[in-house]
């Protein structure tokens, strides 16, 4: 399952300091909900992305590192590529990123558009489904990463905007019920807090994120992929219910018959 996808969010200084945030990876990979980094070297990150559906857990295990840089234009580009550590599934990406300056010099707008790849058993739930949960991670990754730049932990990101294009029959999250439109199936937890940043490894190896002290708790992705699974369902629930109204007309005519 391929997929490609454009989000945008801004953080609240100029370009210049933006920048050399976006190239500190031990400090931007941590914003990330969800994902644990284990060891950097250089410019290669090693981690996980743990995330919980239900009674299943899965573990992705893989690493990040900038293939290109052009200071010029300020962007940048990001291959990352993991494997389920119980499973067969695989998920490879490629994010170009780059930084525009706002037309108030304060402020910086980053624009990020990612080519992803997905096998297993995430590949479940539709290419909107996928554009509509990562949209929500990007706006919570803006909002820990401005944290991060501004430096008390107040700075908030204004809200990020995604946007899904391209092809594919899957999506971000393994829930075989989603596909009969059960809520359940959509219920999903990962191991770290929604507006926090996700624990490092090494907290000696960098500053640690805004929050990172704090325990963990659950980010659960049921706001994220219920609602856009409601829209899908109503048209088939909508079918269902017509199809037992008619059922039920049929079987007391033929009582009244037999009567």
């Amino acid at each position: 399952m391929s997929i490609e996808l454009d989000h945008s969010f801004t953080v609240p200084v100029p370009p210049e300091r933006a920048w050399d945030v976006l190239l500190d990876v031990q400090r931007i990979a941590p914003a990330m909900p969800g994902a644990t980094v284990d060891s950097v070297e250089d410019d290669v990150v090693t981690g996980r992305i743990k995330v919980k559906v239900g009674p299943v857990q899965l573990t992705y295990r893989g690493t990040a590192k900038f293939t290109d840089r052009d200071p010029d234009a300020r962007a940048v580009v990001v291959e990352a590529s993991g494997k389920e550590t119980r499973g067969a599934g695989t998920a490879s990406a490629t994010v170009r990123a780059a930084l525009h300056p706002e037309s108030t010099g304060d402020a910086t707008k980053v624009t990020m558009h990612t080519t992803m790849n997905v096998t297993g058993r995430p590949a479940q739930f539709g290419r909107g489904v996928m554009a509509e949960v990562s949209g929500r991670l990007v706006e919570q990754f803006a909002a820990n990463l401005a944290a991060m730049i501004t430096g008390d932990g107040g700075g908030s990101g204004h809200g990020g905007s995604g946007d899904g294009g391209g092809s594919g029959d899957g999506g971000t999250a393994e829930a075989a019920a989603a596909t009969s439109g059960t809520a359940e199936a959509a219920t999903a937890t990962s191991e770290t807090a929604a507006g926090a940043p996700a624990p490092v490894a090494d907290t000696s190896a960098a500053p640690a994120a805004p929050a990172a002290q704090q325990a963990e708790t659950s980010l659960n992705l049921v706001r994220l992929v219920g609602p856009v699974i409601g829209k899908r369902a109503l048209p088939l629930a909508a079918a269902a219910a017509a199809g037992a109204g008619i059922t039920l007309l049929v079987i007391r005519l033929r009582h009244g018959r037999q009567a």
